[in-house]
């Protein structure tokens, strides 16, 4: 009874479930009728969480199966990294020169012929794929997730050859994984974020002077790879046993003339998130944030907006006017984020009591919360005819309810609901 449980669990997604089965003593090789073991189901579903809890229990990755392969090997075959991490075992130090080698030929196989190509190989199926665009939520990252002739792969095979190199200290030149990025040119898939992670790992000076190389590259795709990996290097934690380079510092240097000279919108984003994430004290941050407020592409002014702010957490007069316009932006995202920002300046002043009531009416949802919170934070009392005027709220999407409860934790401080309930906090939320 306990092996049929643990499939069912595996096959339901519960993770929970199975630890707590594996524990209570279920064969973590309990296969199905078919005789398909449950590590194997867990990555033909890409369910990264139940083959983690299936490994940790002990399931062999390296079981030999009648196909001639392993459930490490058909990790390699499903394209998705967070798979492949959950089933190689202590990330490779494990596996022999062999079983390395091995593993570096599959994915790189998949990786040049193509996914769909090496599906119509193993298939013999010459009709059209079926693809959907799929998100790897815990990792933040899309992948295409292909069928054809009975079989499923997501097509992040670069990006799982490139972990598995790096895993391996196979360390392959910038030039190549720009290729394998480049292949996929979109910031969102993972054969491109993946690549861009490898290379912020590295935190060496090799990497970061390479990446600046590409910053004057005619094509707007390559400077576009280069702000993402100086980024990641700038961002990255150094771990305890790395030896770290700490990029920060430099960012300045970088970005700020950068951002002046960029002319693609795509790039001049990511140029000035890095700047706004750099936390630097420089005041030229907040130059550029103010040149870049009233350009045509609204993403860009959002990612401007970012620049005003100070180190301490407050603004300038001159920048406050700045978010004042936003607040009135034509974009949606762009007046919600300026009330956002203008919701937590820590200077409390009737100018921007003003500017964020304005806002209570506003189209858009997440502008009206935005300009409750502001006022709500400010004891302004007029946060609560905005609060009746917010609208239903999807609390799914807002796991942390400290923003959408600004009102109601207005009233509880005010005495108006005494005898009432205090401020909620939606299911799984941070009270």
């Amino acid at each position: 009874m306990g092996e049929v449980a643990l499939i069912d669990a595996v096959r339901s997604g519960d993770a929970g479930a199975v630890s707590r089965l594996l524990e209570a003593g279920a064969d973590p090789e309990s296969a199905d009728a078919r005789g398909v073991p449950a590590l194997c189901l867990a990555i033909a579903a890409f369910d990264e969480p139940v083959a983690t809890a299936l490994t940790e229990g002990g399931a062999d990755p390296q079981r030999p199966l009648p196909d001639g392969s392993t459930p490490l090997l058909r990790a390699v075959d499903c394209g998705t990294v967070s798979v492949v991490l959950a089933v190689l075992p202590g990330l490779g130090e494990h596996l022999t020169e062999t079983g390395r080698a091995e593993l570096l030929a599959r994915a790189r196989h998949w990786h040049e012929a193509g996914a769909v190509a090496e599906l119509r190989r193993r298939t013999g199926d010459l009709g059209p794929p079926c693809r959907t665009r799929v998100r790897d939520g815990d990792w933040w990252t899309d992948y295409d997730e292909i069928t054809l002739g009975g079989l499923t792969v997501r097509d992040g095979h670069a990006a799982v050859l490139s972990n598995l190199e790096e895993w391996f200290e196979r360390h392959r030149p910038m030039d190549e994984l720009l290729a394998r990025a480049l292949a996929h040119p979109d910031p969102e898939h993972a054969d491109w974020s993946e690549t861009v992670n490898v290379l912020a790992r590295r935190n060496d000076e090799e990497t970061w002077a390479a990446a600046v190389g590409l910053r004057s590259h005619p094509d707007p795709l390559h400077r576009l790879f280069a702000a993402d990996v100086l980024r990641g290097l700038v961002l990255r934690e150094a771990s305890a046993d790395a030896r770290p380079v700490v990029f920060e510092p430099r960012a300045p240097v970088v970005f700020l003339p950068w951002a002046v000279e960029e002319t693609d919108p795509a790039v001049l984003r990511l140029v000035l998130r890095a700047l706004s994430e750099s936390d630097s004290p420089d005041p030229r941050v907040e130059e550029v944030g103010l040149s870049c407020v009233t350009h045509p592409d609204a993403e860009v002014r959002r990612e401007a907006a970012s620049l005003l702010q100070r180190f301490e957490g407050s603004y300038t007069l001159v920048a406050l006017r700045a978010l004042f316009a936003l607040t009135r932006d034509a974009d949606n995202g762009v007046r919600a984020h300026a009330c956002a920002l203008l919701g937590g300046h820590q200077g409390h002043t009737q100018d921007i009591t003003d500017v964020l009531a304005e806002r209570l009416g506003d189209e858009d949802q997440m502008v009206r919360i935005w300009a409750v919170y502001g006022l709500a934070e400010r004891d302004d009392p007029r946060c609560l005819a905005g609060n009746e005027h917010e609208g239903p709220v999807d609390w799914r999407s807002w796991p942390d309810s400290h923003i959408v409860e600004a009102g109601r934790r207005y009233r509880w401080r005010m005495g108006a609901g005494a005898g009432s309930e205090g401020p909620r906090t939606a299911p799984g939320a941070r009270p």
